[in-house]
């Protein structure tokens, strides 16, 4: 019962089957592996049923993915141009990935893949790695305008680069650690008052004290579906953000 009532433990690994080694490290297929895997089938299912008649009068699966192509679409617009279009793509299937992920952890006895930070970070390194690569594809090493913005006098210009490569490198840090951070504490503190509920109800005193923070858990709940959906959006916005520096790096 203790690990059980353990608010971290949710969060731990398991191993389904080995893949193989790589000198003495292990490659494993985890439990978080399957969810990600399940992600991409839902998400390619979905899609595929959206637009395999594509009606005149959409049924909830197609209403459902046009509604998130629409808003998808008018975020990249918004935040990189008609221009930034070119990646709606990548964009696209980055929100439908972590949101499918995010909601998976909502289910009872779920894995939230999320509330790993080496998930949440590679995703980062990914979308700064398109930046980069995009950038100097496009524009060679007029890229590094981006960090020399103009109208700088030249004694501060050097401060100034200096800062402005910090707060580059310092984007997947904080883009996952966002992420990461969110789904993290809001499962924990479900986990705790969970654990509220069920020790008092074991206590005997179910009906007089568990009441509060069966309310609470309720309340928690909720709030956590609307952070599953908030998060996997401020992810993307933040994606069109740098990838509008790819597409026009000047300051």
């Amino acid at each position: 019962m203790a690990v059980q009532m353990d608010p971290i433990h949710q969060f731990e690994l398991k191993p389904i089957f080995t893949l193989g080694r790589i000198g003495h490290t292990e490659i494993v297929f985890s439990q978080a592996s399957l969810y990600m895997l399940a992600a991409v089938a839902l998400i390619t299912l979905l899609t595929f049923l959206a637009t395999r008649r594509n009606a005149l009068v959409p049924g909830r699966i197609q209403s459902f993915v046009e509604m998130s192509y629409e808003f998808i679409a008018s975020t990249v617009r918004s935040s990189a141009g008609e221009e930034g279009m070119r990646f709606f793509p990548f964009v696209f299937s980055l929100f439908m990935f972590i949101l499918i992920l995010n909601l998976f952890g909502m289910i009872p006895y779920g894995f939230t893949v999320t509330s790993h930070i080496i998930v949440t970070f590679a995703l980062a390194a990914l979308v700064i790695g398109t930046v980069i690569v995009y950038g100097f594809m496009k524009h060679g090493t007029h890229f590094l305008g981006l960090f020399v913005p103009s109208g700088v006098p030249v004694w501060l210009l050097p401060f100034i680069v200096v800062i402005e490569v910090i707060s580059f490198i310092s984007r997947p840090i904080s883009l996952s650690l966002r992420l990461f951070a969110n789904m993290l504490a809001g499962h924990i503190a479900l986990k705790v008052f969970g654990g509220f509920v069920v020790s008092l109800g074991a206590a005997g005193v179910l009906a007089v004290l568990a009441p509060l923070p069966l309310l609470m858990a309720v309340a928690l709940t909720a709030l956590e579906f609307l952070v599953a959906g908030l998060q996997a959006y401020v992810f993307t916005v933040l994606t069109c953000i740098y990838l509008n520096d790819a597409l026009h790096p000047g300051h």
